[in-house]
């Protein structure tokens, strides 16, 4: 094998419109000619020895004749500037891809990488529509950063948005703004500590006073963000591209999992951009966000799942290479006649090929809850059936907000002993505050394969609450494996502008649980789980009209579900026929 010597260039400057210098680290190959070059641009460090923050093999794109630029964003490690998330990404995108396009080794053909934060700053690079802009690889990433970041349907993203801020992005501040070497290593001590009690951190409320960043005064963006409701919308229209997918008139490859914190989004992503007429891919794992192993949780769905090597063919490198190879050096490689979408199907563990997202072939079916008035854990008399509900008793339980449901699971992303992934929902199931809805057990295998939806009609004697949902594949032996939840809160229940307290009426809520693919398998049953928390994955809904971000009190309330012929509380399942 012929022998391949990289060129590296570290700290290359570029500057930016208003004069701002960003500074990047370039790999290149070490011979003559001109080469395309893939971008990534993060917040966290571009001399990571991985410097593509983990999840490919950045040597492997060089080897393959690209030039690979890997960028601190503004703000960050060696660059110039403030950092405030997402707020200069649109615009610095646009200057160094056209930059990069300038430099002597270019072919004039840029490609962004990149996943999460660096999956984001692509798309709002794209959105300016850079001339040498030529394709992308969006990976595991937002739409906006309002209703994917910081809040989520109206409720505070607690678990994330402190964990990110705190692990992820404070360290770099503190080495930027403290110079006397004493003060930054008893600074970088203090961040140690509390990292290391994360777990009681995040219950600490109101969330504006939040001891961690308050006594380090760094990371302001954090206090200004949460001070900004989801209403207000010219505050966050700078970070958001779902009202602009028109805008992206370029080629896209869109990765995700279905246990990932951006599965929704990412997903919303593939569709709308589908839209433009532009060439869309699409791939779905079995994974967690940014984790990409064939062991997930407590499940394992074979080699073949991992990123490392898709259904035994390729990995995710070897993706990027294809995709590349034909949107920047126009290599005929066959990669626009294959199917647009690869997705794995849980339960069966296999991969599959489609043609679109969501499948055509979808026949979305009501699942109706039914009970004798008492759901409440899993050995009461909550069950799911096609039946629709004639006169049934309601369901009722009481939600305590400082005792809320625990996150166990599914797409969540922060420290703790609560991991993402397919963990068994067990002990939530025991506890009286959790309604469990389940079908009788499967006499024949059953395939959930696209969008979720829970409708519930409910009453609370609360001004204003939170409603969660949780669908569970609960096996023969009585384990209980998370696929996917939502949440939704009253007051923004219909989007991002405000309703007005509730008044003791009863009130349709839609749920969105994002989409899953599984098989349930004979034996198995389907299981629907209603709360009203989710912590720390969610902030705790107070019950007062107030949030928790600005105010301590907290008090309980009384929640009544609905599944009656007027109130037919039901789960909307994508139900697969393959035959």
């Amino acid at each position: 094998m012929k022998q391949t010597k990289i060129l590296v260039e570290k700290n290359v400057p570029c500057k930016m419109r208003d004069g701002v210098v960003l500074y990047a680290d370039i790999y290149r190959p070490d011979k003559e000619g001109k080469f395309p070059i893939l971008l990534t641009r993060h917040p966290y460090g571009k001399d990571l020895p991985l410097y593509s923050y983990r999840y490919l093999d950045t040597n492997r794109l060089v080897e393959n004749g690209f030039v690979v630029i890997n960028q601190d964003v503004r703000g960050r490690f060696h660059s110039e500037g403030e950092f405030y998330p997402w707020k200069y990404e649109a615009n610095d995108g646009y200057d160094t891809v056209e930059w990069a396009a300038s430099l002597p080794y270019s072919t004039g053909k840029i490609g962004m990488f990149g996943m999460s934060y660096y999956g984001y700053t692509q798309l709002l690079a794209a959105i300016k529509k850079p001339p040498h802009l030529a394709a992308i690889f969006p990976a595991m990433t937002l739409n906006e950063q309002r209703n994917d970041f910081v809040y989520h349907n109206g409720v505070f993203q607690t678990g994330g948005f402190e964990t990110w801020t705190l692990e992820s992005i404070v360290a770099d501040l503190l080495r930027r703004k403290i110079k006397d070497p004493t003060e930054k290593k008893e600074a970088i001590r203090k961040l140690a500590d509390n990292l290391n009690k994360m777990e009681e951190l995040y219950h600490f409320i109101p969330y504006n006073e939040w001891p961690p960043l308050k006594e380090l005064n760094v990371a302001d963006y954090y206090f200004d963000q949460i001070s900004h409701a989801p209403e207000d919308e010219d505050y966050w229209k700078e970070a958001n591209i779902a009202d602009k997918y028109m805008d992206l008139q370029i080629p896209a490859f869109h990765l995700s999992g279905w246990y990932d914190c951006f599965t929704g989004p990412t997903l919303m992503n593939y569709e709308e951009m589908k839209k433009t007429g532009q060439p869309q891919k699409l791939i779905v794992g079995p994974w967690g966000h940014g984790y990409f192993a064939s062991v997930q949780g407590e499940c394992s769905y074979g080699v073949h799942a991992s990123g490392d090597w898709i259904d035994l063919e390729e990995d995710i490198t070897d993706l990027h290479i294809r995709w590349f190879n034909h949107w920047l050096k126009g290599t005929d490689n066959g990669i626009e006649t294959e199917a647009p979408v690869k997705i794995f199907i849980m339960g069966i563990n296999k991969w599959r090929n489609e043609m679109e997202w969501p499948l055509k072939r979808t026949q979305y079916t009501n699942i109706y809850l039914h009970s004798s008035g008492k759901a409440n854990t899993r050995t009461g008399n909550g069950s799911l059936s096609m039946n629709f509900p004639e006169a049934e008793m309601s369901d009722t339980f009481i939600y305590d907000p400082e005792n809320p449901v625990p996150s166990k699971g599914g797409g969540t992303l922060f420290i703790g002993v609560q991991t993402a992934g397919p963990l068994d929902q067990g002990r939530i199931e025991d506890r009286e505050d959790v309604l469990v809805y389940t079908t009788e057990p499967l006499t024949e295998a059953m395939e959930v394969t696209g969008p979720i939806k829970v409708k519930l009609w409910a009453l609370t004697d609360a001004k204003d609450t939170d409603f969660t949902a949780k669908l569970v594949d609960t096996y023969p032996e009585g384990r209980a494996i998370i696929l996917t939840q939502g949440i939704t809160n009253a007051k923004y229940r219909n989007g991002n502008q405000p309703e007005k307290e509730l008044n003791g009426e009863i009130v349709e809520y839609e749920i969105d649980l994002w989409a899953t693919s599984n098989v349930f398998m004979p034996g198995h049953r389907i299981t629907l789980e209603i709360s009203s928390s989710c912590f720390p994955q969610y902030a705790p809904n107070p019950n007062t009209g107030k949030s928790l971000i600005d105010s301590k009190k907290a008090v309980k309330a009384q929640q009544v579900i609905f599944h009656n012929e007027k109130y037919p509380s039901h789960m909307i399942l994508p139900m697969i026929s393959n035959n």
